[in-house]
């Protein structure tokens, strides 16, 4: 039996940038390693980027201290952004004036951004219950394939047809 691999998050609540901005940031980051991540966040020029780095760096930091309380061995290096999401928060309603005494209503949009990282699974490694990381060929079991009869062939195949030229209208 395999143990999936764990999962470290942060979250930064109530923030106020609409999650669509947000989200252009956040499109950049997912699936890289942190380091690389963090790179690509601190040269965005939008102004969601230092916020966003920001909770990567709580998420990294998340996994640095969980791994020491709980005797975890997790590669800091291995690690990579499995998810980077922003939620849609409640907003806030506003009025702005209007002409000739009217009121137009607009909406302040919050987000919850929400970062998690993982480890990457090492290629031909698998990590067993008890902690120990063994080659993955030794947990494998054999599979057994049946061969099928060959399919009958079709009596004869049909020979494709000619195509001809087309005629020209013109000369």
């Amino acid at each position: 039996m395999q143990l999936d691999t764990r999962e470290f998050r942060a979250e930064a609540k109530f923030q106020r940038v609409s999650p669509q901005k947000a989200r252009l940031v956040l499109d950049l980051i997912k699936g890289r390693a942190v380091e690389e991540a963090l790179n690509t966040v601190a040269f965005t020029k939008k102004s969601v980027a230092p916020l966003v780095e920001k909770v990567l760096r709580s998420a990294l930091q998340n996994a640095n201290y969980l791994s020491q309380e709980q005797g975890l061995d997790v590669d800091v290096d291995n690690l990579y952004v499995k998810s980077a999401i922003a939620n849609e928060g409640p907003r806030m309603k506003r009025i702005r004036p209007a002409p000739m005494g009217r009121a137009y209503r607009y909406q302040r949009r919050l987000a919850h951004i929400v970062i998690s990282v993982a480890e990457r699974k090492q290629e031909g490694l698998v990590q067993t219950v008890d902690g120990e990381t063994v080659p993955a060929a030794k947990t494998a079991k054999k599979k057994t394939v049946a061969k099928k009869a060959p399919a009958k062939r079709a009596a004869a195949k049909k020979p494709a047809a000619k195509k001809t030229p087309a005629k020209k209208a013109w000369k």
